[in-house]
Formats: structure tokens, sequence, C-alpha cells
């Protein structure tokens, strides 16, 4: 049977989103027959040829005023000439994962950019696939997306407080459920392309 490949590329500025992007990863990795890679962006030239092999990409970065971190950006924009014109990551999956300081902090703001970017790629959308939590008496802190975020994962880290203490476990849980979905969806996709030659015809 056919594999897949799930790259996680992310930005983090203190360390939480860093912490969320290893549990997309715990998930991803986790799901057999699918290989997945973890890359930050530190500044340094992103590999490119590694994101052009991946069956799915999930992105991730730190919310800030509204929208994803500047350095995101920087690779948001680099990629309208390393891989729009050839349309190198078109029918991957794509999926989404963010942090900020407070519950709302415009999270969903940042995740809508991240899924008009996949569109702007020809990219497959995956939602978080989960109902929201802690949304009735019975809720408690300790549920699954908490947070009640419908189109990726989101997490919520104190100010205050570091990387080594937030964000809290139910947001990593929720953040690894969304790596499992991503990979799940992308063996079925990957081993649903190849088993019928139609649809294999159409992609090559």
């Amino acid at each position: 049977m056919s594999e897949a490949n799930v790259v996680i590329v992310f930005h983090s500025g203190y360390g939480h989103t860093a912490r969320q992007a290893q549990a997309v990863h715990l998930g991803a990795a986790g799901v057999s027959g699918v290989k997945a890679d973890i890359v930050e962006l530190n500044g340094d030239e992103p590999p490119w040829p590694l994101l052009e092999q991946a069956d799915a990409i999930i992105f991730g970065a730190p919310t800030y005023m509204g929208g994803p971190s500047a350095q995101f950006k920087i690779f948001q924009e680099a990629t309208s000439s390393k891989v729009f014109p050839t349309a190198k990551w078109r029918d991957k999956i794509a999926a989404g994962f963010t942090n900020s300081a407070s519950r709302s902090g415009d999270k969903l703001a940042t995740l809508q950019q991240f899924s008009v970017f996949a569109a702007q790629h020809g990219m497959h959308w995956v939602s978080l696939g989960l109902h929201p939590g802690n949304n009735s008496s019975k809720g408690t802190e300790q549920d699954l997306n908490r947070l009640g975020i419908f189109l990726g994962a989101g997490s919520q880290s104190n100010a205050d407080e570091g990387a080594d203490v937030v964000p809290p476990e139910a947001d990593l849980k929720t953040a690894e459920h969304l790596g499992r979905r991503v990979a799940t969806t992308t063996l079925q996709f990957v081993r649903g392309r190849f088993a019928s030659p139609a649809v294999a015809a159409l992609v090559e």
C-alpha cells in the first residue's frame, strides 16, 4: 500500500506554538503508513524540495495582531515565486493551527488566512473535525477543542507563562487530534488516487 508524507511547517515566537507543532507531529506520526516531518521557520531558507514532495502540509504560526507572525508571512510570500508559478502544491492536503494569549485572540483570522493561502495553491483544506468542548454545564477545561474552533486547531497560552507551562494539555491533545486527522485523510487520499486509474491519470 502507498504511504503518505506529511510536513508540519511553522513559526514560533516564544516556544508556545512550537509545543503545539510537536503535538500535531505526534498525532500525524502515530498513524501507520505515514511519514511525518516537522520544519521550523527560523530565518533560513525553507526546505522547498521536502515541501514539494509532501502529500500534506500543515501550517502553524502564532496569531499576532489578528494574523500570522511576520516570519510566517515571509514564508507565505516566498511561495509566490517558489511554488505558485508551477503549481507545485496543487492537490496536496492542507490544514492549520495557531496559538495566542487570549481565548479568542482573533485566531480565526489566522486560520482563515491559512485556508485562503492553501486555496491559492490549489490545496484541499482539512478542518479540525471536533465539536466545541466546554460549552455546557457538563464541560470542563480538559475538553478537546475547549476554545470552540472548527477551521483548525487553536491553543491559548497565558502571556505571563512560558512554554514549559502552556499551552494546556487539552490544547495539545486537540493539536494531536488535528495531526492524526490530517494524516488519516492524506493516507486515504493518496491510496484512493492510486487505486483508481482514472483518478491517477487526472493528477499526472
